[in-house]
């Protein structure tokens, strides 16, 4: 990319590559510089507050009026709504462009868009040239607005506590997961040089309390920006050891989730980039979840994980613009999903709403992931998501904070060894 093209970033582009001005009719408003100031009498890792509680919806959307705003609904979205019309629908609120980072979050993109760019790599296109800020705020393909995703701001490190849900078809809800969980970005580690960089996106540990029969297990990943070095191990409790994942990828069922979801679904997408053909499709104005600091509000998880969706009282849904990308199996590789898109939005680069067909051509998946507004941080970020099975009417809920007292703490990198196999060992032992 050329400086020219770049400078965009400074008047046309928002400092992370989302348009700065808003739509024509006024629905989507143009971008101010975000929300970067707290609420106040909040205090880092207690329960986090809604800055926009005093909003009220502008519409809601259900199985009688979907075609109207059928061109603004992913297909997923059209099928949940038809696949439970007394129950599902989306409350559309005003559109707040809350989405930011620190200046030198925004300094790094712009050194990013004229210094990046895509290689070959044994685990398909990898980025080069680029740290700590976003690798294509002016992306040009498909894998560049996905690497944007996987490369995405939300903070250095940070701490959660959450519960987990696997919900049957019938509307028992089980919870498969109680845990802590530490992680860190070592791509965004501003005390580090891009020299000193050595691939790693992410490190995670999760260390669960409960249900009892899982009590004490945990795992440690450690994802790189090659996935032929991603690593992930587990602590098995009856065994009193730590053993290596043997493929922490793509259509592996990832253990945390009770094996509903496969390991490139967590997250919106985390996977190998050479198991698809990507596709950049466009951007398009959609209906998403959207700063939805409203569904930490309830301190019962029930209230939120309903018997076949997410409460839709507690969910808020925006009208956002997004990029618009889709992923076909590629050439000799194998996956339940043979075609997936992808709606990632042009701010946060957020993969916020998925869409996955089976090898039948039947929509079998939705994935989604709700975006929560983080002045403190400050950035529009994710925590909470899952994946609605359309053919089998199980789901999945990963992130529910509503029965914690300690939603979400903004870290400090962590110490030198914190995220190794011996430290998995040494904080799991009951």
């Amino acid at each position: 990319m050329t400086g020219t093209e770049a400078a965009k970033l400074k008047d046309e582009l928002t400092p992370m590559g989302g348009q700065r001005a808003g739509n024509a009719d006024g629905s989507i408003p143009a971008w101010t510089g975000g929300q970067t100031e707290p609420v106040a009498g909040f205090k880092n890792g207690g329960r986090r507050p809604d800055p926009f509680a005093a909003d009220k919806p502008l519409y809601s959307v259900n199985a009688q009026n979907i075609e109207r705003y059928a061109d603004k609904l992913t297909d997923g979205t059209k099928a949940m709504l038809k696949r439970y019309p007394q129950s599902y629908r989306i409350d559309v609120y005003p559109s707040r462009r809350t989405a930011a980072a620190p200046q030198w979050v925004y300094d790094n993109t712009f050194k990013n868009a004229t210094s990046a760019k895509l290689v070959a790599g044994t685990a398909g296109p990898m980025v080069e040239g680029a740290y700590a800020g976003i690798p294509f705020p002016i992306p040009k393909s498909g894998a560049e607005v996905m690497w944007n995703h996987r490369m995405r701001w939300r903070g250095e490190a940070f701490r959660w506590d959450v519960n987990q849900y696997q919900v049957s078809a019938d509307g028992r809800r089980v919870l498969v997961n109680n845990g802590a969980g530490d992680n860190q970005i070592p791509y965004y580690f501003r005390s580090q040089s891009a020299d000193k960089w050595n691939g790693d996106l992410m490190h995670v540990r999760i260390v669960n309390a409960g249900p009892p029969i899982r009590a004490g297990e945990a795992l440690l990943a450690r994802i790189n920006a090659n996935d032929e070095k991603t690593e992930a191990w587990v602590y098995l409790v009856g065994q009193r050891r730590v053993r290596k994942l043997p493929n922490p990828c793509c259509d592996t069922p990832a253990p945390q989730t009770a094996g509903i979801m496969t390991f490139d679904e967590m997250e919106g997408f985390t996977g190998r980039m050479d198991r698809y053909e990507w596709k950049l499709l466009g951007k398009k104005e959609m209906l998403i979840p959207y700063n939805s600091n409203r569904t930490l509000l309830p301190t019962k998880d029930e209230d939120v994980v309903g018997a076949n969706h997410l409460s839709p009282d507690h969910v808020r849904w925006e009208l956002h613009r997004v990029w618009e990308v889709e992923a076909t199996l590629a050439n000799g590789k194998r996956h339940p999903s043979a075609r997936s898109i992808f709606y990632v939005d042009e701010d946060s680069w957020h993969v916020v709403l998925a869409d996955r067909w089976d090898a039948q051509g039947q929509l079998a998946r939705t994935i989604w992931q709700i975006p929560y507004v983080m002045p403190d941080v400050p950035a529009v970020t994710t925590v909470t998501f899952g994946m609605y099975d359309l053919l089998a009417g199980t789901w999945y809920a990963n992130g529910i904070f509503n029965s914690k007292s300690e939603q979400y703490r903004v870290m400090s990198p962590y110490p030198e060894g914190t995220f190794s196999p011996d430290a998995l060992a040494g904080q799991s032992l009951r």
